[in-house]
This record gives structure tokens, sequence and C-alpha cells, in this order.
């Protein structure tokens, strides 16, 4: 999809969709305390959980947790596809590619479990005909920078050690890795991502990153969120707040985990950085610091590529009833079967 201008005023949405995007706000905007800390109790309410599927498909697809380290709550949801054909190439049904996915929620809220990611990792593995791992990274402000990163990277490890051994299917090709992830999770996605092209992997070989409206800001505010001011789930005051218990005391916005292509960005110019597709929203405050992100990416001689929705807002991708939705599924299949195809 190719570079559009935003539409002028605001995205036109079904009932249901505002419904959901009013209830997600109030949710975390009630539960963000002024001194930093969050009540879950309250989130808890709001926050709707499916249970893993491990004897009978949902969707097509079965379920099950697998713990990496009980002592902080590290786990993954793995999601099988159980339909062999799967609708792709005959090549893929013997062995299928890895998709590791880090949720959203600014680092605060949400886990694998909640229903929207339920669904959204599902649908990963049906519609790429995938083995997904949804991963249970440690939340802020009870944990700050760098845990949520140490956990996701100590899950490519887990995997990498072998001993997921017998616990993913035998069908499951960890040559053939994409970390995957949305708003936060993107941002985790990509840390992970550098910390895996140093780590010298045996078994992992990621080959494919999937970037969708990746949450990264820093100290200066972008015409866009200058200008997108009351839209949905995204707000400069929310995501100052999420910035602040997510980083270390003594930080700004400018630290290389929040401004990725700023003044203190880590070069990875000499790294075998995946190829990355960066997905954006013409109706997201996000936006500049997205475009920044790819253009970076391009600049430190990486292959990207930049997926605009230009009446989309962020997260919009986890709302079925869209057919942009639908489409960014459709385009992220193809990204991976590219992808696969050139090895």
């Amino acid at each position: 999809m190719g570079s559009e201008t935003p539409a002028l005023g605001k995205p036109v949405l079904p009932w249901k969709t505002r419904l959901v995007l009013k209830i997600i706000s109030v949710a975390t905007d009630v539960s963000r305390r002024s001194n930093g800390t969050i009540h879950r109790r309250m989130l808890n309410l709001f926050d709707f959980k499916s249970s893993p599927s491990p004897n009978k498909p949902v969707h097509s697809v079965l379920s099950s947790d697998i713990t990496v380290d009980p002592t902080r709550n590290l786990w993954f949801r793995l999601y099988t596809p159980t339909n062999s054909g799967g609708g792709d190439d005959d090549d893929t049904a013997a062995f299928l590619p890895v998709l590791i996915f880090f949720h959203g929620g600014g680092f605060s809220f949400l886990s694998p479990a909640s229903r929207v990611y339920d669904l959204v990792c599902r649908r990963f593995a049906r519609r790429l005909h995938a083995i997904v791992l949804s991963v249970n990274y440690r939340r802020t402000p009870e944990h700050r920078f760098p845990a949520q990163y140490d956990d996701g990277f100590d899950v490519l490890r887990f995997l990498d050690d072998n001993r997921a051994n017998g616990l993913l299917p035998p069908n499951a090709d960890l040559s053939r890795c994409f970390v995957a992830g949305d708003s936060a999770g993107a941002n985790l996605a990509h840390h992970v991502a550098v910390r895996a092209c140093r780590a010298g992997f045996q078994l992992i070989k990621v080959i494919g990153l999937v970037s969708i409206q990746p949450y990264f800001g820093g100290q200066e505010r972008t015409e866009s969120e200058l200008r997108l001011v009351g839209y949905p789930l995204v707000s400069v005051e929310r995501t100052d707040w999420c910035w602040k218990a997510f980083l270390p005391d003594g930080s700004d916005r400018d630290h290389y985990a929040v401004n990725v292509s700023g003044p203190n960005a880590e070069d990875i110019s000499g790294l075998d950085f995946p190829e990355t597709i960066v997905i954006v929203g013409g109706f997201d405050p996000l936006q500049d610091w997205q475009k920044r992100y790819y253009e970076w990416l391009k600049k430190s001689g990486k292959k990207a590529t930049l997926l605009e929705y230009s009446n989309m807002f962020h997260a919009f991708y986890v709302f079925p009833e869209l057919p942009e939705s639908s489409k960014l599924f459709s385009e992220v299949k193809e990204f991976v079967a590219k992808r696969l195809s050139k090895l």
C-alpha cells in the first residue's frame, strides 16, 4: 500500500468499534494513578480473558500455555493451526514458520490471555499458516526497563537452547522465525531483534520483523502528536504516563528504548537485521515517530517497507469487523510468504 494523505476529520467506525474503544480508554484512564502506579484489580475487570484450547481447536487453531521461567511469570501461549493444508504452498505443510508475537498495551496493560490478543494470534496462526508464540512479558510500572526486553529475548534463548524440545510441534521450523508486535509490542520486537542479531543463536534465525504501529517517542512533540488530538486510544497524556512508568528514574524520552532513531540510537548498520515492514495509520498520533523509524532503518542500510492505512487509528487491526483489519493480515501474509520464498 503506497503513501497516502490522511483524510480530514475522524475515522467513520461501526458503533461496536466505537463502544469498545470507549471502554478501553475509560479502563486505562481510571486504572492509571497519578502517583505512577496502576489499580490492577480494577483494570482486570475490563480485561476479558480467554483460556487456552489444547484439546479442541478454536477457529481451526489449538493453543496451550508454556512456562519459561515461573519465578517471573514468563510464559507464552502457543498457537498451532490444525489444517495441514492451510491454503498455502505444499512445502509449508511439513515445516511451518514460527511467529514470535509481543502484545501491545503501553508496556503496562493486557497479556496473551486477553481475549483481544488471543483472537489476534489465532488469526495470525490461521491466516499465515504458522506456529505463533505470544509472549507474556513483565509489565510496568511494577517492572521497568529493561525487564520487558530481557523477557522477550529470554524466550528466544529458551527456544534456541532447545529447552522447548517436545513442547513445540515437531514441524515448527525455528530457522524460519519472524518477530512481530503491535504498539509497545512492536517496540519490544525491534529491541529483541537487535539483541538476537548479536546473540549468535544456533537454532533460531530471525528472517523478518512485523512492526505494527510501533510505540516510539521522544522529547520532541511531533506534528502528528499535536494535530491528532482526541483520536482513539493514543494521547500525549497517556503515552507520557506509560513512558514514565517504563523508563529508569532520571531518564527522559530520548532514551534509546523510546527514541529508537534519535540522538542516543543504537547503531545497527553492522547487524544482519531482518527485513521489516512498518505499518502506520493516518489517524495515529504516533505516525511521525513510526515513519522516522522506517527512514532510520533505510538509512542504516536495512530492507524496510512502509505500509500506510490512511484512514485508520491506533490498533485498528484488532477489530475484525473493519475491512482494513483483514487487509493488514493479508499484507502480513504476503510479506511472510515473500521472505520464505527467498530462502
